[in-house]
């Protein structure tokens, strides 16, 4: 069977069969190769699909990494959705592509770095190409080539007639480029940066920010597939009269930011403010442009909360949207707004309903709305009723949603979506009306199925204040105890360690080294409803505390075979700081630790992080305004205690946590001779993403968990 193409007999081994894992360990009672860490380095990772207006072909990329080298690289295949059981073909585009999308003409758009002819200058380019089930056909043509730009993103009007590109734009450039401005952060004559505290961020997750250069969007009319003239910037020609803001919003934001009306006269775009509030301030809002020039129009102007995701209506009277509504939080709950444009009347359609919403995308034929959520430890798709903001949940994968994204609703009631779970990485299905899905592709299943099994248990218990929390314990399905456990800490701390494959942090792989895996969603945590999310809020150190110390208890108890004497606990960001507040105040529960990226120190990591809405909502205000909340939850109180040996992971371009956060712990660690050891990676920010460094990562935790858990492989 063809690497990506899935058959019947796959289809139904997929939905049936126990969850599969691999490592070069031996683990007894287990015969089939667990899942190692070259293994999850290596796997394929299939991108998000791309779909023609007729719903009749889905184009996608799957990203694979050369097992020696670690290098990667991404081929595009293009699936005949009417033919569900026909094998992908793969795409030569005859130079490397990425985001690519269908415009209305049915040809291929897409970015390149690349040109074929190899005199011309290096730069990012808009490029389309005709294709069809059978493939590429011809060669690609340039749509948007700018001399001193970098396009870094583009949108396609549904009529075909415009282009909206993006990229990093002096304010006062009337242009898409203007490659000779001097930057005014660039003063000279030496090369320090200068910053002005009105400009806002002055470094941002892991770049250091270029004042008075913006994320900004021309919209340029279409004639023969090639854009035309200097385009109009949806911000406002005129900076007094329109808008300095970053839209897509940095660090994070995307397409899924912007967005045509359905005539293409209109843009719709969510932007962030370069002001000096930035750095305080969750105040994303959605504009409208007129592609004139002139200064967008505000839609939101009443909320000063996050406001994005905007979403026209196939027909054009509305506009959907995903809103909070408490400035300065930024893991507030996430409603689906709707605006009828015709009456100017704006409505909070899920008000009522206690789920936050990630995604959000109209039916084919505008009667509803699509969208995801986090719910208990899935995340399923959700059908929303425009008119009485009904909220029926879809029954795609039944009793197996695990986590399901990139949701493309198709004609018929069709549906294009990708799922993937603690066992197994993200694949594409297609459900025929919004009902239970086949698999198209098969791009890492059966590979995974040649591992060793793993089980997932899903558990509940009464939590601090006895609300019920939940948790999972992962472990191979055929290991003999006993077997040593692994506490498990998700980041966050408002997130979930939820059923839903991960690339970094991946459960499934730390198990397949022998260990059970044992994650608890504590108060603070999301799918669990607005309440329990917020119920974290000056209290770090106290329920989420409690939450883990009674799930550890519990899961021991749940599975005999799991030696509760021999356990060591693991966590990034919140996790980090989680472990760092067990080394005081649990000394003598584990037998290791290990910390990545974690708060040692609360005053120092108020003064040196970047985002400041995040600890000002989650402390109830600044350090010199809450300094006893800070100092009651500060790890750095309570060194004295601590004795477990502990693995520290920083990384030097994490502006976030910075990595003198890890600094202070290893130092605090070797004063008090704690066996202990540092790794550093200087390359990297908060996660660990690149492929040879994530194999360091994983061998060097897995050796310090070895060393504790299993001294006779630890030597």
């Amino acid at each position: 069977m063809s690497i990506l193409a899935a058959s019947g007999a796959f289809a139904a081994a997929l939905l049936s069969a126990p969850l599969a894992a691999e490592t070069a360990q031996t683990v007894p009672g287990v015969t089939a190769p667990p899942m190692s860490a070259h293994d999850l380095v290596t796997m394929p990772r299939l991108g998000a699909p791309a779909v023609n207006r007729a719903g009749t072909l889905a184009v996608y990329g799957v990203t694979t990494t050369n097992p020696e080298s670690l290098t990667r690289s991404t081929t595009y295949y293009v699936h005949d959705l009417g033919k569900p059981e026909a094998a992908p073909v793969a795409l030569d585009f005859g130079i490397k592509a990425s985001d690519p999308v269908f415009g209305a003409d049915g040809q291929l758009y897409f970015l390149s770095s690349a040109h074929p002819d190899k005199a011309a200058p290096s730069r990012s380019r808009v490029w389309r190409v005709a294709i069809s089930a059978e493939g590429v056909s011809g060669t690609p043509q340039p749509v948007a080539d700018f001399d001193g730009a970098d396009i870094a993103g583009f949108k396609l009007s549904p009529d075909g007639k415009r282009i909206a590109v993006w990229a990093e734009v002096p304010r006062d450039c009337p242009r898409i480029a203007c490659p000779d401005t001097k930057p005014a952060y660039l003063p000279g004559p030496g090369t320090g940066r200068l910053y002005d505290g009105a400009d806002g961020f002055y470094r941002h997750w892991d770049r250091w920010a270029t004042p008075g250069l913006h994320n900004r969007i021309f919209v340029f009319p279409l004639a023969g597939g090639v854009a035309q003239g200097e385009g109009a910037p949806v911000d406002g020609r005129d900076p007094a009269t329109g808008i300095t803001a970053d839209t897509p919003t940095m660090p994070f934001g995307g397409v899924e930011e912007i967005a045509f009306s359905p005539d293409g006269k209109t843009l719709y775009f969510t932007a962030r403010l370069a002001d000096g509030a930035e750095p305080g301030s969750t105040n994303l809002d959605i504009y409208a442009s007129d592609l004139s020039g002139a200064a967008p129009i505000l839609l939101t102007a009443n909320n000063a909360a996050t406001d994005t995701a905007p979403t026209p209506s196939p027909d054009g009277r509305y506009i959907a949207w995903l809103a909070m509504a408490r400035p300065t939080y930024e893991a507030d709950k996430l409603a689906v707004h709707l605006l009828d444009l015709k009456t100017g009347k704006a409505r909070n359609l899920t008000e009522a309903t206690d789920l936050s919403f990630a995604t959000l995308a109209w039916s084919a034929d505008g009667k509803s709305l699509i969208a995801t959520a986090e719910k208990v430890l899935d995340t399923p798709a959700f059908r929303i009723d425009p008119q009485t903001g009904a909220v029926t949940e879809l029954n795609l994968m039944a009793g197996n949603e695990a986590h399901i994204a990139n949701v493309v609703p198709l004609a018929g009631g069709r549906a294009l979506f990708t799922r993937d779970s603690l066992g197994n990485p993200a694949e594409l299905f297609l459900s025929d009306g919004m009902g239970q899905a086949r698999p198209l592709t098969d791009v890492a299943t059966t590979r995974m199925g040649g591992l060793a099994n793993i089980v997932t248990r899903r558990f509940s218990f009464a939590g601090a204040n006895g609300d019920t929390v939940w948790g999972q314990i992962t472990r191979l399905a055929d290991q003999t105890g006993p077997i040593p456990a692994i506490l498990y800490i998700h980041g966050g701390p408002q997130g979930s360690f939820n059923d839903s494959w991960s690339s970094r942090w991946n459960p499934r792989v730390v198990a397949s080294q022998g260990y059970a895996v044992i994650s608890v969603d504590f108060h603070g945590s999301t799918g669990y409803g607005q309440a329990f999310t917020d119920a974290i809020r000056t209290d770090w150190g106290g329920k989420p505390f409690e939450d883990l110390q009674k799930g550890l208890a519990a899961a021991l108890a749940l599975d005999s075979q799991i030696d509760g004497s021999r356990a060591c606990a693991m966590g990034a960001s919140y996790g980090g700081y989680m472990v760092n507040w067990i080394a005081g105040n649990w000394p003598d529960r584990f037998k290791c630790i290990v910390q990545h990226d974690g708060i040692f120190d609360m005053r120092s990591m108020y003064y040196s992080t970047e985002e400041l809405w995040f600890p000002r909502w989650d402390f109830e205000g600044s350090y010199e305004q809450a300094r006893e909340t800070y100092e009651k939850w500060n790890p750095a109180n309570h060194v004295g205690k601590w004795k477990t040996p502990m693995l520290v992971v920083t990384g030097q371009q994490d502006f976030r946590v910075p990595y003198s956060q890890g600094l202070m712990s290893f130092t605090a660690l070797q004063e008090r001779g704690i066996p202990s050891q540092l790794l550093v990676f200087p390359d990297e920010n908060h996660w660990v993403l690149k492929p040879k460094n994530s194999l360091q990562w994983h061998n060097t935790v897995f050796a310090w968990l070895n060393r504790w858990l299993k001294p006779e492989q630890g030597k």
